[in-house]
């Protein structure tokens, strides 16, 4: 589809003004587009129009940031009004740093990404959502006039670790503040719309399950591309595809043979000739014996070079494993595969040697520069976490400009990066989650193939499973048609939380505000189900005790002689190997119970079994009822009653003080963890109270400010006190794991989860970077790949720049000269 230009779209402006009287702006907008907007994007935007909030829910790639880009364009339309544009990792925060800036200019468009400031005062700023989470705490200047909030991906929200921010945004922006959510598609789109009409007012939940682009759902066995679902005509309803079942419990020939797989082929679909395919070093393929089952995989050059000749190029391959993504790559390289032209190479070159410019020299080598080159020349490329984010930016570019063909990627680059590509391979339907291998979820199998179908582009997106032993069509298939997945509050009070929310608010309404979180909303609901049950119950519990009615005496009483009578009996036979002193008082407990049973008027009852009858039933379903109020008391209030023992924590350390008549409020040192940030936030604000990080140098701080970010992978190893900085840093770093076992003590005493040892696997690498050492010694005591590096690094900054600004001296001085000495080189490197 073409670009209209500049007079076309105003005369389609004007015209669908006209045409819409009511929503003038929503109707300019979308004339202003280069494609039409879909019902779903057209609606969302007229509701902000209408000065409501809107939840949009839709598949990936659908174009949800159409109505966030909206927001943006009613904010510039009103004088001395802000939006912020939020989104929950920097890859995604750069991309749409640059698309806003392409439309309203550099001088209007800021970014902040917690290490990195550009034009933070603009009028429209992105921002990932621990920056306002931030500024909100601190009532930042900066969100004077701000009207407008969008939040992209919010279904990070049910994010175990981050997940909490972005409850804590949408509970404290200022009621004025009109908030644009975009979620993938979520079964319970409802539910969390109506939190956000209790918490934000008026707001319109908008969801579209249609993908904009068709897909294609097929199984790439050996050289044929068939299809998942059998959608010939006849069919009501889309089934599974019987070849492929077939082939899974093919005992045969093999199904190459069998001409009608091969008429089933989807690569009718793209064009491409089954005649086509032959067997490359020629002959008959052979027929294996009639009980092999196993059908061979291709090599993934040959796979890239089969969808090159169906047109189903540019594909991402998602390979769950860096070293998958790795190894594929040079897999095409000796396969001598190249996917580009000769103007395509010297345009690549240009691109990378113009991006990469402030690279230095001596570091291309390390960082495996002139290889990943070479690849890219011929049309591939790795996309993960490990790849320096430089490489990645250009990576993305590339593959956007359609000048780069395939991608192998891990899941990462399911996460709202704008790389739409034609085909979506999976390898595999399971996933290594850091403790065993795991089948993917219909979630996260909606989100992979999502990228399958560029939008005014091809008329059909293409998802391809490899064939694997064991793969189970009927499986793959509930896969591709659950498209929904719930959203669930990952929400819990934090040390930093509390004493901000005491701090603006007073522990009390604190409390209230916590109590309006999504997790007590969610909570709630759940208890009315779960009361809605009881009372159910309870009907059927009195029809019981009636039904039992004896004229001779309470049953209810006798019946519960009998039943503890026989638990105690059965205890007894279970528990045949207790000391005899246990017995005895048993079976004199039995003794009496027995004795009062036949002393019971009831027991004489003619009618007593019939009775008893309806009694195990009572019995039976009062236990159930008693669950389920357990259940109800333990879901009230919850979140408030994990802040409460929050506050406990802060109390015995002296961070807030709890007067007589409940009052609550801030110490010094409670004032100093305002501004503390993490998931150390207690750790750190003692560490500095205590003065156990006053006597190191800057070197060292980096690093044992690196030790309280750094995650080590489960299978890592510390390094011994042998692979760590000498000096000052192992007292300081003794001394702070010495308070880390005092801290989670107490915590644990309090009832609350307590946390994981500090990662001291990357001090050494930290320490030696922070000293000036070059990048490939770094790197090699780091073990870490470039792009880890870089991450561990910048995260690192960010503590510095905190430690910086609420330490007291000489710490702070020294947090501001180490942060200075770690942002350098690939880390200061960072294109937006």
């Amino acid at each position: 589809m073409t670009d209209p230009g500049p007079a076309e779209r105003y005369a389609r402006a004007r015209e669908s003004a006209e045409g819409d009287r009511h929503h003038p702006i929503a109707a300019a907008f979308a004339a202003s587009q280069p494609f039409e907007l879909d019902p779903f994007q057209l609606e969302a935007c007229r509701a902000l129009e209408e000065g409501r909030g809107v939840l949009v829910a839709a598949p990936t790639g659908a174009g949800k940031t159409i109505v966030g880009e909206f927001a943006v364009h009613l904010a510039m339309r009103e004088p001395e009004t802000k939006a912020f544009y939020t989104t929950p990792i920097k890859a995604l925060s750069n991309q749409k740093f640059r698309e806003l800036q392409d439309v309203y200019g550099a001088d209007e468009v800021g970014l902040l990404t917690g290490d990195t400031n550009i034009n933070g005062s603009a009028r429209v700023v992105v921002m990932t959502t621990e920056v306002l989470r931030n500024m909100l705490y601190a009532d930042s200047p900066a969100l004077r006039g701000l009207r407008y909030v969008v939040m992209d991906e919010v279904h990070y929200l049910a994010d175990r670790f981050r997940g909490a921010v972005w409850e804590e945004i949408i509970i404290h922006l200022p009621r004025s503040v009109r908030l644009v959510s975009l979620s993938a598609t979520v079964s319970n789109a409802e539910e969390f719309g109506d939190w956000l009409d209790t918490v934000r007012g008026d707001t319109e939940v908008i969801v579209s399950e249609t993908r904009p682009v068709p897909l294609e759902q097929h199984v790439l066995v050996r050289g044929d591309l068939l299809p998942l679902f059998d959608d010939r005509a006849g069919v009501a309803t889309a089934q599974v595809n019987q070849e492929l079942m077939r082939i899974r419990s093919f005992k045969g020939p093999l199904y190459e043979n069998n001409r009608r797989a091969q008429s089933l082929s989807s690569a009718r679909h793209a064009g491409y000739d089954a005649a086509r395919r032959r067997p490359q070093r020629g002959g008959k393929r052979p027929v294996r014996s009639a009980n092999v089952r196993r059908v061979e995989r291709l090599d993934r050059p040959d796979v890239v070079e089969l969808l090159r000749r169906s047109n189903l190029l540019p594909a991402i391959f998602f390979i769950f494993s860096r070293a998958g993504c790795d190894g594929a790559v040079q897999q095409a390289r000796r396969a001598g595969l190249r996917l580009t032209t000769p103007d395509e190479r010297r345009e690549i070159r240009r691109t990378v040697e113009e991006r990469t410019r402030t690279l230095l020299d001596e570091d291309l080598a390390v960082l495996g520069y002139y290889e990943w080159l070479d690849n890219l020349e011929r049309g591939v490329a790795s996309h993960h976490a490990g790849l320096l984010p430089a490489f990645k930016e250009v990576v993305e570019e590339l593959f956007q400009r359609k000048l780069v063909k395939a991608v192998f990627a891990t899941e990462t680059l399911a996460l709202g990066i704008n790389m739409p590509a034609r085909t979506v391979v999976l390898e595999k339907l399971e996933k290594f989650n850091g403790e065993a291998r795991v089948a993917i979820t219909s979630g996260e199998y909606t989100q992979l193939t999502g990228r399958a179908g560029r939008r005014g582009i091809d008329v059909e997106g293409h998802a391809v499973i490899q064939w694997t032993e064991g793969l189970d069509p009927q499986a793959v298939a509930a896969l591709a048609s659950r498209r929904t997945y719930p959203l669930n509050s990952s929400f819990r009070p934090t040390y930093n939380m509390a004493v901000n929310l005491i701090d603006q608010f007073g522990r009390a309404r604190a409390r209230e505000i916590l109590e309006s979180s999504f997790a007590q909303f969610q909570a709630d609901r759940a208890v009315v189900g779960l009361a809605r049950q009881v009372r159910e119950q309870e009907e059927s519990l009195a029809g019981y005790e009636k039904a039992m009615t004896c004229d001779r005496g309470d049953f209810t009483e006798y019946s519960g002689i009998r039943r503890e009578l026989s638990d105690l009996e059965k205890l007894n036979r279970k528990d045949a190997n207790a000391n005899r002193a246990t017995r005895d008082k048993r079976q004199r407990e039995i003794a009496a119970l027995r004795k009062r049973m036949q002393r019971h008027p009831c027991h004489v009852c003619p009618d007593r079994e019939n009775h008893a009858r309806w009694a195990e039933r009572y019995w039976k379903l009062k236990r159930q009822i008693d669950r389920l109020r357990q259940q109800i008391d333990t879901r009230t209030g919850t979140v408030a009653r994990i802040f409460d023992r929050v506050v406990e924590v802060l109390e015995v350390l002296d961070y807030v003080r709890v007067a007589d008549d409940a009052t609550t409020t801030l110490t010094p040192a409670g004032r100093t963890m305002r501004r503390i940030y993490g998931e150390r936030d207690l750790l750190v604000a003692e560490s500095l109270r205590l003065g156990t990080w006053s006597d190191l140098d800057v070197a060292s701080l980096a690093a044992l400010a690196c030790c309280i970010v750094y995650e080590p992978r489960r299978d890592e190893a510390g390094p011994g006190e042998h692979g760590l900085p000498r000096g000052p840093f192992r007292r300081a770093l003794a001394d702070t794991q010495t308070l880390w076992q005092q801290l989670d003590d107490l915590e644990r005493d309090h009832r609350l989860p307590g946390s994981e040892p500090l990662g001291t696997g990357l001090a050494l690498a930290m320490h030696s970077w922070a000293r000036g050492m070059p990048l490939d010694r770094v790197l090699t005591e780091a073990d870490l790949a470039a792009g880890d590096f870089v991450r561990w690094a910048k995260q690192t900054i960010d503590l510095l720049d905190q430690l910086s600004l609420v330490a007291e001296q000489p710490v702070a001085t020294k947090a501001r000269q180490a942060l200075e000495a770690v942002r350098r080189g690939i880390v200061a490197y960072t294109t937006v």
